[in-house]
């Protein structure tokens, strides 16, 4: 059961600080995972930093057993050792019923701390695991003295965690959003698939047989669709943020392309980027598409309080329409505060 209305932004431990009552505005178009053990991948982050909008330390899936604790050692190390700016500094720590989870979350935020932006919370089940971990940071920003709180972040990767994602969703001030995480879910829910995001060549709809016998037309479908809806509206619904998780073939990134756009088109703000090429992608795909933005200025100056109707180019725009035009602006001008060829682009 989540709090009441009357105390749901107060602090949870004393001396914490409070809950932010809205999340900050920031542009998180790709989450760039790196494994923080390697020291080679480590000395590349100073260059990496301005290129990325989120730069996450991965300390649970694909790294291995015996190097949970240098992966633990070398985020404190690589937090302690940059500067961050505009980009945001994340770490996924281990599930929470693993041996790691505790240490993971208690030196980084003793350690840390105060350059940390979002706990990535994985294989989430229910509102359960969102308190556990929203007092255990309360209590330990207290210990720290802290001055700000660390966000939370859930990865939807099993059939209970999709089931119970309103209540996820509702269930902390820190809730920043969530990410769809489809290996662990497929495995989670019995499909026959081995991918890591992304279409599966044997899902789809086939065409109606033609009287002439012709070969029928088959169409991929997307695996994913109807959990990355569901997520949206469960974040829409509480004003937290959705995200598309991985997508693991590195050798197709015309699919990648694909997968992400079909993401942001249903209302997702972002992606993870496993690797260096899907940055480019993920930049791309999630910031509005220049002829968009203009043409949604040009709602947005036809109507200037948002009400009423006009006909722009032929088609009739109105109240509806506005708020949609709002969105692409609304995140265009984020975009652009941080890219200058698109600000140019976009004419802002």
């Amino acid at each position: 059961m989540s709090r009441p209305p009357s105390q749901f932004y107060k602090a949870l431990s004393i001396g914490a600080p409070g809950p932010f009552t809205e999340l900050p505005v920031r542009l998180e178009r790709m989450i760039h995972f790196m494994p923080p053990h390697i020291e080679k991948m480590r000395a590349k982050i100073p260059d990496i930093i301005p290129k990325v909008d989120v730069i996450l330390g991965n300390l649970e899936d694909a790294i291995p057993a015996d190097a949970k604790e240098a992966a633990r050692q070398g985020f404190i190390d690589l937090a302690r050792d940059n500067e961050f700016g505009a980009t945001a500094l994340w770490t996924r720590v281990n599930a929470l019923n693993s041996p790691w989870a505790l240490d993971d979350i208690v030196e980084i935020v003793s350690q840390v701390g105060d350059k940390l932006d979002v706990v990535m919370l994985p294989k989430v089940e229910g509102a359960w695991d969102i308190h556990y971990l929203d007092q255990l940071l309360a209590q330990l920003e207290a210990a720290n003295g802290l001055s700000r709180p660390i966000l939370i972040h859930a990865i939807l990767e099993t059939a209970q965690g999709v089931k119970n994602v309103d209540e996820i969703a509702a269930a902390s001030p820190r809730m920043h959003g969530m990410s769809l995480g489809p290996a662990d879910l497929a495995a989670s829910r019995g499909m026959k698939t081995t991918r890591v995001g992304g279409g599966h060549p044997a899902y789809g709809v086939l065409a109606d047989a033609g009287e002439d016998g012709a070969e029928r037309a088959f169409y991929q479908q997307d695996l994913w669709h109807y959990t990355v809806a569901r997520m949206v509206d469960a974040c829409a619904t509480h004003g937290i943020k959705g995200f598309y998780g991985p997508f693991g073939d590195f050798s197709d990134p015309d699919a990648c392309e694909a997968q992400f756009r079909n993401a942001f088109l249903q209302g997702c703000l972002g992606a993870w980027s496993l690797h260096p090429s899907q940055i480019d992608i993920a930049k791309r795909v999630f910031s509005p598409d220049a002829d968009e933005v203009k043409f949604a200025l040009r709602i947005l100056e036809a109507m200037p309080d948002g009400t009423g109707a006009v006909m722009i180019d032929g088609k009739m725009q109105d109240d509806a329409t506005w708020k949609q035009a709002k969105v692409i602006v609304d995140l265009a001008r984020l975009v652009a505060q941080k890219d200058p060829d698109l600000a140019e682009a976009y004419s802002l």
